[in-house]
């Protein structure tokens, strides 16, 4: 077999990536043209065909799932172990990606960020919004945030928040005319603004607790949103009612603009972790910021 030049390697693992060879070109700093004739030059030296290009975009033939698989860790402890040479200059630097979803990002990470990155101008943190369980490995995030009870056993966790609760919430005008649900069945006549989850394409059931039963509901209304933020401005409306991070409606209730219900069923639950695989050998940059995220209990 011919010598394969590892840099061809390394754009077929950009391209099969990012499923576009628009994006991998742009991440790559080379032109979409040179990168298609370096694809069609490695698949010519292979002998096989490694991609299949349609008009919708790029996806690996089953050859080309095979290299992504088998080469693919190999570059990223390439990867990982360049980034830990910067340990050898006096400031952390780099980039640290963190996938989150955005009541996350905008309550728990950035507010902590924001009095990090400052002090370290050569440091980059990129937070990418999902509100799918993703593959942080395959998705190249150096680490995501879920809620303590759904990081899996074989990750690392770190907690980052305190405990947490959802809460249903409504406007004055709108319990005014339907009137308030007294238990989590009630739920079920009333116009509820339901979340879709991407990653299993259905809608998220909202969960209770009381004297130890859990319940979980699964609600109907007329608004189906992707993000909280939306289904809170729903209710802020009078729309129907949302079921929300309670921290991010404490001002609204506080002036009234919204009233809660069910409150005996809203349990806490463990808060934000930031998970990260076991294997990963941090850089100083991902260290530092693991430090500055680490929650801190306050001691009264």
């Amino acid at each position: 077999m011919a010598r394969i030049d590892l840099n061809n390697l390394s754009a077929f693992l950009a391209v099969a990536r990012e499923r576009s060879f628009t994006r991998a070109a742009a991440q790559l700093g080379v032109s979409q043209s040179a990168l298609s004739h370096t694809i069609r030059g490695l698949e010519e030296k292979l002998g096989i065909r490694l991609l299949t290009r349609t008009t919708r975009g790029v996806s690996p033939t089953e050859a080309g799932e095979r290299l992504l698989a088998n080469i693919g860790p190999y570059y990223e402890g390439i990867h990982a172990e360049l980034e830990a040479l910067t340990a050898l200059r006096d400031k952390p630097s780099g980039t640290v990606r963190i996938s989150a979803h955005d009541h996350a990002a905008s309550t728990i990470l950035w507010p902590k960020l924001a009095k990090l990155l400052p002090e370290y101008p050569e440091l980059k943190v990129e937070i990418s919004i999902s509100y799918g369980m993703i593959d942080i490995v395959a998705e190249r995030c150096d680490a995501g945030v879920r809620l303590g009870d759904r990081v899996a056993k074989d990750m690392i966790a770190v907690r980052i928040a305190p405990d947490m609760r959802m809460i249903v919430v409504g406007a004055p005008a709108y319990f005014a005319a339907k009137g308030k649900p007294l238990v989590p069945q009630d739920l079920t006549s009333h116009n509820c603004a339901n979340l879709r989850l991407p990653t299993y394409g259905g809608l998220y059931a909202w969960e209770f607790e009381k004297d130890g039963q859990p319940m979980q509901v699964q609600v109907s209304g007329q608004m189906i949103f992707n993000t909280t933020p939306q289904m809170l401005t729903a209710a802020l409306d009078g729309s129907g009612l949302a079921y929300v991070p309670e921290d991010m409606v404490q001002q609204h209730l506080a002036d009234g603009t919204l009233e809660q219900v069910l409150d005996d069923w809203c349990q806490p639950f463990p808060g934000y972790h930031l998970y990260y695989p076991s294997r990963r050998q941090a850089s100083p940059a991902f260290s530092l910021v693991v430090d500055a995220l680490r929650y801190q209990p306050q001691i009264r």
